[in-house]
């Protein structure tokens, strides 16, 4: 009896169930949105290292360096000397040094100078290395040949045997000055989703000699990518180039610095987190606005069917049933809207930075998030309920004289 009256109801309040519901919904994926979001790229970001352990820069902040080095993003705070690179390159603690040179751009899309190294001798992840496609391979140095990620390619719609002008400074300017050499395309490297898709890859004496650069720039680099040949090593190195008065910066451990960025925007989380929740609560209370105010509409039914046997819990069971159905229609159309929002924001962070967010994989709050909102509408359904539940049978069918 009670499953037929919570469905002869929402039938005949139907507009106001499915308004109801939408805002459940749009709460609903906002909270999923913002929690997944914000879980996974902290897990993500915080693992994406490219293969390194370590960044040595420029004095300067240790966080800068490894979003200019490792994510491309940011400017470099400054240059090292060959003979940094020497010295880094010869320490006893170190594995292999990459070293790294930026300062152009095409089209706004970073150009950085590297050695082939960094391709065929790095594992960007455990068990990966860089590939590129069948009938291409990476740049050879000396010659004005470009390696480019999936990312920028795609967006680009560059292939092998594209060429292309470099433009001097990292951020696009259709005013500055294009540089004389002509680079071309000699391979597309597959996807990694790391940072390394959304770079064009030169050889590094490209940076440093281009025309128009500063002479200074053929004999310096903008970082150095460090492996280490074991984790205690860090520490030591750390001690040893971040001494106070010095001209050097040893970014170490990676994970741990970027962590520092998100301990630095917690506040927005929390925000976020907290606009999610109030709409969450507001939702759940147009659930309680929405049948409470339909109560005087339906005294008399309630009425009647208590004339005919129902008892005053199945009435309150039936109103709060109504509550849960609506919270649950809401929050299943909840994860239509949180799979758009999820995938708009991922699809702007890759687009960023690079790194790949798949926010439809499988999340705690996937599962309490909905089960939460069922909560609060059961809640607010219980007003509108003990309403129905103190529904006086002879006042209400008493007829008017």
């Amino acid at each position: 009896m009670i499953f037929n009256l919570i469905y002869r109801s929402l039938r005949q309040h139907l507009l106001a169930t499915l308004v109801t519901a939408g805002s459940i919904a749009l709460a609903s994926g906002l909270l999923l949105t913002v929690w997944v979001v914000k879980t996974q790229s902290q897990a993500v970001f915080a693992a994406t290292n490219s293969g390194f352990d370590a960044v040595l820069g420029a004095r300067g902040s240790k966080l800068q360096l490894v979003l200019n080095a490792i994510f491309h993003l940011e400017a470099s705070p400054g240059n090292l000397t060959a003979a940094d690179f020497e010295m880094i390159r010869h320490q006893r603690e170190v594995k292999m040094a990459i070293p790294l040179a930026v300062g152009d751009n095409y089209r706004g899309w970073r150009i950085a100078g590297t050695t082939e190294s960094l391709f065929t001798d790095v594992e960007y992840m455990p068990g990966h290395r860089y590939q590129v496609g069948r009938g291409e391979r990476f740049f050879q140095i000396g010659k004005l040949e470009a390696v480019v990620g999936s990312y920028a390619a795609k967006k680009l719609g560059w292939q092998v045997g594209t060429t292309f002008h470099p433009s001097h400074g990292l951020i696009f300017n259709p005013q500055a000055e294009q540089h004389a050499e002509t680079y071309t395309v000699v391979g597309v490297l597959a996807p990694t989703n790391t940072p390394v898709d959304r770079v064009i890859w030169i050889p590094l004496e490209g940076v440093q000699t281009m025309k128009g650069h500063n002479p200074l720039a053929a004999t310096e680099l903008s970082a150095v990518l460090v492996q280490l040949r074991a984790p205690e090593a860090g520490m030591m190195l750390n001690l040893r180039l971040n001494s106070p008065g010095g001209r050097l910066t040893f970014a170490y451990p990676i994970g741990t610095i970027v962590a520092e960025l998100f301990n630095k925007i917690a506040w927005f989380d929390q925000v976020l987190t907290l606009v999610a929740w109030l709409v969450a609560v507001v939702a759940s209370g147009s659930v309680l606005v929405s049948i409470y105010n339909s109560m005087s509409a339906r005294a008399r039914d309630i009425a009647i069917l208590r004339a005919l046997g129902a008892r005053r819990r199945t009435v309150f069971g039936a109103v709060v049933g109504e509550a849960a159905v609506i919270g649950l229609l809401g929050s299943a159309a909840g994860f239509s809207v949180f799979a758009g929002l999820a995938g708009s924001v991922a699809a702007l962070i890759q687009a960023q930075t690079g790194v790949v967010l798949e926010p439809l994989q499988w999340n705690p709050v996937l599962c309490w998030g909905p089960a939460v909102f069922v909560g609060l509408c059961i809640l607010g359904g219980c007003v509108p309920a003990f309403k129905a539940y103190r529904v006086s049978v002879a006042e209400t069918i008493a007829p008017v004289s």
